[in-house]
């Protein structure tokens, strides 16, 4: 019976990932089909900035508030209702000609996002089996997994046939609203077969646990905002120095969000064998030497470099959030909200910023600038023994 249960939240854990990987792979195909609304839509590089941060902050201000409400009241059958909303947002996408219907098309995508990540997070912790660790790190690669595919949708099928083409992409949210029924009803039955309790996590003061978020949120800063800058504008970069067509330009960008999520499945045992601020601090800081070279790389070297900046940073994020899940235990949702919240938020704030600042100053600019973010890795160093 106990070995019937594990399978059975084995598979709810493969259910989750895969719906993740759905949902980001939809999520990405925003910043990959950038280059074409902005030149279907006659786009400066501030309003496909104020793109992405319309959909980031929309998903990052209400993930928080959904997180909170589920940890009072989960509410797994959400998770289907949210991947519609995305699905809506995908079709109403497809047929946007002004810039204004865009931003409510994708404020639509992000506020089905805003749904799912804290909710599908919590379901993959009860699925864990104890292993909160390793499930975090298969919850996260199915996410990254399918960030790095939106770059190849985008070069195979959006760039050949036009706008329009990415309602195609609608049957991939109808799939993922199915996996997601049934991880809901798994969920429900659980909550109505087993008393709810409160799991142990970090023994720390209030003024220890807020210092540890002081320091994940600078550590979440750094990464977030650099990701953004090379997932939002590597592949215009690529373009105007390289004379890459935008479809070409999609692999390079694939390149880098692959080896993302290569990263975030090795980062769960790497922060099991060496300790969670060991990992934050290498996977960040360690970044800086390939993040400084990339403005001025060849294109071969270029490519290099993005692929290891990725994989090395991108290690970071599951020791992020299981310290934090275990300095708040009993509040996943909460927790997982706020995180996710500041992940997609930051993003967005600084795609808007570096659109801005390539508009004005060129997009090389942009990415001397985001090169030296990596460095405020080196706060983990500050973080109190007990979060280690």
């Amino acid at each position: 019976m106990r070995e019937n249960s594990s399978a059975m939240a084995g598979s709810v854990l493969l259910l989750v990932s895969a719906s993740h990987f759905l949902n980001d792979m939809l999520q990405s195909i925003i910043p990959a089909a950038l280059p074409l609304l902005k030149e279907e839509n006659n786009l400066t590089f501030a309003e496909v900035g104020l793109i992405t941060l319309v959909i980031q902050l929309t998903a990052s201000l209400l993930q928080p508030v959904i997180g909170f409400s589920t940890d009072r009241r989960p509410m797994p059958m959400a998770l289907p209702f949210g991947m519609m909303l995305s699905l809506i947002g995908l079709l109403f996408l497809a047929y946007s000609g002004t810039l204004s219907l865009i931003l409510f098309s994708v404020a639509l995508i992000g506020c089905g996002s805003a749904v799912f990540h804290p909710e599908s997070s919590r379901i993959a912790q009860e699925a864990s089996g104890g292993r909160r660790g390793l499930a975090q790190a298969i919850f996260q690669v199915g996410g990254n997994g399918g960030a790095a595919l939106g770059p190849i949708a985008a070069a195979l099928i959006i760039i050949p046939y036009g706008q329009e083409s990415i309602g195609w992409f609608a049957p991939a949210a109808a799939l993922a609203a199915i996996l997601l029924i049934r991880a809901a009803r798994w969920s429900k039955r659980k909550a109505e077969t087993k008393k709810r309790t409160v799991p142990t996590g970090l023994s720390l003061t209030d003024r220890e646990k807020a210092f540890v978020f002081f320091i994940l949120f600078i550590l979440m800063f750094s990464k977030q905002v650099y990701i953004s800058s090379l997932s939002n504008f590597l592949t215009f970069f690529v373009m105007e120095k390289f004379s890459l067509d935008a479809a070409s330009a999609q692999y390079v960008l694939f390149a880098f969000l692959a080896a993302g999520a290569a990263g975030t499945l090795l980062g769960g045992p790497i922060t099991d064998r060496f300790g969670r601020r060991s990992v934050m601090l290498f996977s960040i800081v360690g970044t800086a030497p390939f993040a400084l070279l990339i403005p001025y790389a060849s294109l071969p070297l270029l490519i290099l470099l993005v692929i290891l900046a990725a994989l090395i940073i991108s290690s970071a994020f599951s020791a992020i959030l299981v310290c934090a899940l275990e300095a708040a235990p009993g509040r996943t949702g909460v927790v997982s909200g706020v995180f996710f919240g500041l992940s997609f938020g930051l993003g967005g704030i600084a795609a808007a910023f570096f659109g801005w600042l390539a508009d004005i100053a060129g997009i090389k600019e942009v990415f001397t600038l985001a090169s030296y973010l990596p460095l405020l890795g080196l706060t983990a160093l500050f973080l109190p023994k007990k979060a280690q």
